[in-house]
């Protein structure tokens, strides 16, 4: 597996103008630690190269890129009311996002079969013309446009299990359908968007699914959309390149949400994707999103990589009786589950 961070990430701090904002470099610090303790699991480690404007742009505006552009050059400042800047903050979203396209261009080549990018900022908030909820630039985003557009790939999975909707990446893609968005999120919490009936549309209807869960939520229902509804779409889709948005917010000690995950139930969706990939033939990359209680963070990203680099069994368990049968009946219009 390859492990791809950059020092640069540690750069970008929102605590220079909001105290106590919880995206920190310390997220990325207790991660490493983790790692180190374990020998980082044998990963081979990389260096994230910094992406090129051109890169940003597959996704967004050049309007929205010089803006982030001038904005950090001038000392930065405020956004909107969750997402901040600085001088550093634009070297570090060039890493964050060249992590994720050296991520892509490295599993399709054949380098190695997995992969994980430790990046920051977060990026599946950010839409073409907008940053928000944290994120400047859409590095999963970026990386599956990249493969589609200059790495010889037809279709790519993104699944989100960052316990927000990632409507960046949706709005990126929801009119196409070489790209297959799956979104298991907490239902009205930030950024709002996810509705279980908004399946993308034109081209694009159907490729988009969102599978919404309530405040409370735990492993049971989570890990039964993931087994029963997420990955057989996505295994009748035939995806030629995975990508996770790995958010660990979904956690029981995260404060910015209301699920009841353990580090565990991570690393058990990491091997039903896993195995889903393996089963496709298709290479698998990660790409860090939110998680914002150190331990926990640290505890559920060390088990994801375990999981993704081969440790543990997918243990296949009974869909729970009633959300995951509405959502199926929800996509049966545009699946055969």
């Amino acid at each position: 597996m390859i492990y791809l961070t950059h020092p640069a990430c540690l750069e970008h701090d929102p605590r220079a103008h909001v105290a106590q904002h919880p995206d920190t470099p310390e997220r990325l610090g207790v991660i490493e630690a983790t790692l180190a303790e374990r020998d980082w699991l044998g990963m081979e480690r990389r260096k994230a190269p910094a992406a090129s404007e051109d890169q940003l742009r597959l996704v967004h505006t050049a309007h929205h890129v010089d803006s982030i552009r001038e904005r950090c050059l001038r000392g930065g400042g405020e956004i909107d009311a969750d997402t901040f800047v600085g001088e550093a903050s634009y070297r570090a979203a060039l890493h964050a996002a060249g992590g994720a396209c050296e991520m892509a261009r490295l599993l399709l080549a054949g380098e190695d079969d997995v992969a994980f990018c430790a990046v920051r900022p977060s990026g599946h908030h950010a839409e073409p013309d907008r940053a928000m909820g944290f994120c400047l630039f859409d590095n999963v985003a970026i990386a599956a446009e990249l493969a589609i557009r200059e790495l010889g790939v037809c279709r790519v999975l993104v699944l989100d299990w960052d316990v927000h909707h990632g409507n960046g990446t949706q709005e990126t893609f929801r009119r196409r359908g070489d790209v297959l968005f799956i979104s298991i999120h907490q239902e009205r919490l930030f950024p709002g968007t996810g509705a279980t009936g908004d399946f993308g549309s034109g081209a694009g209807l159907g490729y988009t699914v969102n599978l919404p869960v309530p405040a409370g939520s735990g492993e049971e229902l989570w890990l039964s959309l993931i087994e029963h509804v997420a990955l057989p779409i996505a295994d009748a889709f035939s995806p030629e390149l995975v990508l996770v948005s790995a958010g660990f917010d979904a956690h029981r000690d995260d404060p910015l949400a209301d699920c009841k995950l353990e580090a565990e139930s991570f690393a058990q969706m990491a091997c039903q994707v896993r195995e889903l990939a393996r089963s496709l033939g298709a290479p698998l990359g990660a790409v860090l999103e939110g998680g914002y209680d150190l331990p926990s963070l640290a505890a559920s990203t060390l088990a994801t990589l375990g999981a993704l680099g081969g440790e543990g069994e997918a243990i296949s368990a009974a869909p729970e009786a009633l959300l995951t049968s509405r959502a199926a009946a929800r996509v049966a219009p545009y699946w055969l589950l």
